[in-house]
């Protein structure tokens, strides 16, 4: 995490937006009343505004009071005060040093630390800690990543803006303000095939490019599903102590191994590479069907959607399937897969999935599966025979229903 604040800043905001927009797949612009009584920003092009928060010079430190909305999933499937999974009020620090995230709920906080290479999520609805080390980083690296985040100048942002604006609609640099701070705030909506996905927002401090608040929302509801918000902030210098906290008593602590994140290849992966090279990828309903242990099910459409590709996935060290129908946030994606590796590359999605969170079961054509309905999307998961069907989609639960026992 060293200098993790300077390595972030020149591009930072920028990248949230065009992260923002990747995810959308098209827009409307929609206005926004984001002000409230607080100082509010002169009115700028959003490719000027976007330009001074990257000029910014970067705080030496972040420390504010957050807030975290989660209307994703039913209230009736969550079991508890689950701060994950139902949202909640906490804190937040961040400076060279780390990050600290904490969510506090009456079963105890929610946290994340990024420090000294490693991190640790503590889960209080399990009582559970897992912790890992991070990917190191060569030096080659860190200098191809600061040539690629020199500033851009607002000619060149407005022309990334021109060719994002041909697939999506943005609104401009919004004033607003938002923990008591000048802050600018942009609207991302889709244009089409955007499923149940409604809209995004992205506020940041004017004078210094942090971003303030992220909110996502549902088609037709004003109402974010998701938000992440800060309610008070201030810039200054964060102890290291801050990010030195224990696991709390009794709690178990698991181990997440990060070393295939370096570029370790498992063994169906290794076989891949040596057969068809360090970069191929295997597509193709009868090429990724001969690397496969069970038939593969992939109709020409599924639910009126068009097949548009299938790929073979190294899933758990298994060879699976990925069948994709339709495009954008409206297409629905089926992954198939063996059912003993797709038990070990996942947990069972059952009453014991998560300490929080009941999924109901839904009945596949006389398999019992599992159903996540959420408001941007749902997952059915279900095994016939020995292959294991996962259907995710932002799409209604009965348009996945339909989809599923249609394989």
């Amino acid at each position: 995490m060293s200098n993790f604040l300077r390595t972030t800043s020149t591009r930072r905001l920028l990248g949230l937006i065009v992260a923002l927009i990747a995810v959308i797949g098209g827009g409307t612009a929609i206005a926004v009343a984001a002000s409230g009584s607080g100082p509010v920003p002169p009115p700028r092009p959003l490719a000027q505004a976007i330009h001074s928060a990257l000029a910014a010079p970067a705080p030496a430190g972040i420390t504010a009071r957050i807030r975290f909305t989660n209307n994703l999933i039913p209230a009736s499937n969550i079991q508890g005060s689950d701060p994950l999974l139902s949202g909640g009020t906490g804190r937040l620090w961040l400076s060279d040093h780390g990050l600290r995230l904490e969510l506090q709920s009456d079963n105890g906080d929610a946290q994340v630390v990024v420090s000294s290479g490693g991190f640790s999520v503590y889960d209080p609805s399990s009582n559970t800690v897992y912790e890992g080390k991070l990917p190191a980083h060569t030096g080659k690296d860190s200098l191809t990543s600061a040539k690629q985040h020199q500033l851009p100048s607002i000619a060149q942002i407005q022309s990334d803006l021109n060719r994002l604006i041909g697939h999506v609609n943005i609104s401009g640099a919004i004033p607003s303000d938002v923990a008591g701070q000048a802050a600018y705030t942009v609207r991302i909506s889709p244009k089409h095939d955007g499923g149940l996905l409604g809209a995004a927002e992205l506020a940041w401090d004017a004078a210094r490019g942090v971003p303030l608040r992220i909110a996502v929302y549902a088609r037709n509801d004003s109402t974010p599903v998701l938000e992440l918000k800060a309610t008070d902030i201030s810039y200054g210098p964060v102890p290291r102590s801050v990010f030195h906290i224990s696991p709390p008593s009794g709690a178990k602590v698991v181990k997440v191994d990060t070393s295939a994140a370096g570029g370790g290849l498992t063994s169906a992966r290794a076989r891949l590479h040596r057969e068809h090279g360090r970069h191929a990828q295997i597509s193709g309903v009868a090429a990724v069907a001969r690397h496969l242990s069970f038939p593969l099910v992939a109709p020409n459409s599924l639910v009126g959607l068009p097949r548009r590709s299938v790929t073979l996935l190294d899933w758990g060290g298994s060879p699976a399937a990925l069948i994709s129908y339709g495009q954008n946030l409206g297409g629905i994606a089926v992954i198939e897969q063996t059912a003993t590796s797709g038990r070990a590359a996942a947990p069972p999605a059952s009453n014991g999935d998560h300490a929080g969170l009941s999924l109901p079961t839904v009945s596949i054509n006389g398999s019992t599966g599992q159903e996540l309905d959420t408001a941007l999307g749902t997952m059915i998961r279900f095994t016939r025979g020995q292959v294991s069907y996962t259907v995710v989609g932002s799409v209604p639960a009965t348009a996945a229903e339909l989809a599923a026992r249609a394989l």
